[in-house]
C-alpha cells in the first residue's frame, strides 16, 4: 500500500467497502435506474398491470394486421412447397415421387420452424414485417415451441362452426381468437 492510497484494502482492487458492488455497475438482482427493471429478466419486457414504469394495458394487434401476417406466412411455407409439388407431379414416376415428397418435407419444415420462431421469439416473418407479437398473457413472455405447438393444434377450435373463432378477434376486448383464450395468448403491438 502506497501513501495516500485511498484502497485500505490491497486484496480489493476496486476501493470499494466489502460487500458493497463497484461503482458504476449495479449489484446482482439491482436495477440500473430505479423504476424501470433490468434487460433479459424473466418477467420484464410486456406491459403488465400494476407494475411501475409500464402503461395499464398492451396494444393489441387488430384482426387485419394478424390476417396479414398469417396471409405473408402462408405464402412463405406455400411457396417452395408449391414448387417442388408442381415439379414434381410434372415429372413424375420415381424421381418426381421424390421431388414432391421434398417439397411436403419442406412444407412440414417450415411450418414447425414458424412455430418455433413464433414459440422463441413471438414473430416468424409475417408478424415481424407487421410489428406484432405473440407472447403469454401472464408474463408478456414467449411462449416456448411446446406452447406454440398446442396453440397451433388449438386452432382447431376457431374453424369450428363457420370459422367464427378466426373472426372472434375482430369485435374481442383483448383481440383473441378461441386458441388464444385456450393457451393464454395474447397478439400485441411489438415495441
Amino acid at each position: 500500500m502506497s501513501f495516500g492510497d485511498p484502497n485500505p484494502n490491497p486484496n480489493n482492487p476496486y476501493g470499494q467497502q466489502p460487500g458493497q458492488p463497484p461503482q458504476g455497475q449495479p449489484g446482482y438482482g439491482h436495477p440500473q435506474t430505479p423504476g424501470i427493471p433490468p434487460q433479459g429478466q424473466p418477467g420484464y419486457g410486456y406491459p403488465q398491470q400494476g407494475q411501475p414504469g409500464y402503461g395499464a394495458q398492451p396494444q393489441f394487434a387488430g384482426w387485419w394486421s394478424r390476417f396479414a401476417a398469417l396471409l405473408i406466412d402462408g405464402v412463405i411455407i406455400a411457396i417452395p412447397y408449391g414448387i417442388l409439388v408442381g415439379i414434381g407431379a410434372g415429372i413424375g414416376g420415381g424421381a418426381g415421387s421424390a421431388i414432391t415428397m421434398l417439397g411436403v418435407l419442406v412444407g412440414i419444415g417450415l411450418g414447425l420452424f414458424k412455430l418455433y420462431k413464433e414459440g422463441t421469439t413471438g414473430q416468424f416473418i409475417g408478424k415481424k414485417a407487421l410489428g406484432i407479437s405473440l407472447l403469454r398473457e401472464a408474463d408478456g413472455q414467449p411462449l416456448g415451441f411446446g406452447m406454440a405447438f398446442v396453440r397451433y393444434l388449438a386452432h382447431f377450435v376457431d374453424s369450428i362452426a363457420c370459422y367464427i373463432g378466426w373472426l372472434w378477434p375482430a369485435w374481442d376486448s383483448k383481440k383473441q381468437t378461441f386458441a388464444d383464450k385456450i393457451c393464454s395468448t395474447l397478439v400485441v403491438k411489438a415495441g
